[in-house]
């Protein structure tokens, strides 16, 4: 970041380090159809910003996935339609066998709908903060930095989302993988 700010052409090794974590993100997020217009906008938002940058950090990541979810806000209806269109759609999943196939079918079909459901009654807050730390990999404080909020409210909107995703799932708790 700190390169980009003497040689802008520096901003490119951010684009290529990032790119694909964003747009895993946003993709998710919107879907496939409007990801790389959204990642597009990031990065340009990003480069003009980057005089504004804190270099005390040394990990751009955080910021960058903070432009992305305020630019995913425009998006919301869309977000929001998305979810409602997981509930209807079909589970595309490769198993080996055909038994395999159904009972992962049926049951990737179930949780995804429920899972839609879920995130779609979040507040969009709430839904922000859960989906950059469980679906970006981002630790609570780079939460914190990416929203701009203080950590312990990254702390309360998780839980917050945790308490009403567990709610809605049946007690079931998303965020841990079974064993």
């Amino acid at each position: 970041m700190r390169r980009s700010l003497t040689e802008p052409e520096a901003f490119a090794t951010l684009f290529d380090r990032y790119s694909g974590m964003i747009y895993r993100y946003v993709s998710r997020r919107v879907g496939p159809e409007h990801a790389e217009d959204l990642v597009g906008e990031t990065f340009m938002v990003a480069f003009s910003r980057r005089r504004h940058y804190d270099l005390n950090y040394p990990d751009a990541r955080p910021w960058l996935f903070g432009i992305a979810t305020k630019l995913l806000s425009r998006h919301h209806r869309s977000e929001a339609a998305r979810y409602r269109a997981l509930q209807r759609s079909p589970v595309e999943e490769h198993v080996e066998f055909p038994a395999d196939a159904v009972a992962a079918g049926v049951t990737a079909q179930a949780a995804r709908k429920a899972l839609a459901e879920a995130l779609a009654a979040l507040s969009k807050r709430d839904r922000d903060a859960l989906l950059l730390y469980a679906w970006s990999g981002l630790t609570y404080e780079e939460v914190a930095r990416a929203l701009d909020i203080p950590l312990g409210t990254v702390r309360s909107r998780l839980n917050r989302a945790r308490r009403k995703l567990r709610a809605e799932l049946g007690g079931a708790d998303p965020m841990r993988e079974e064993a």
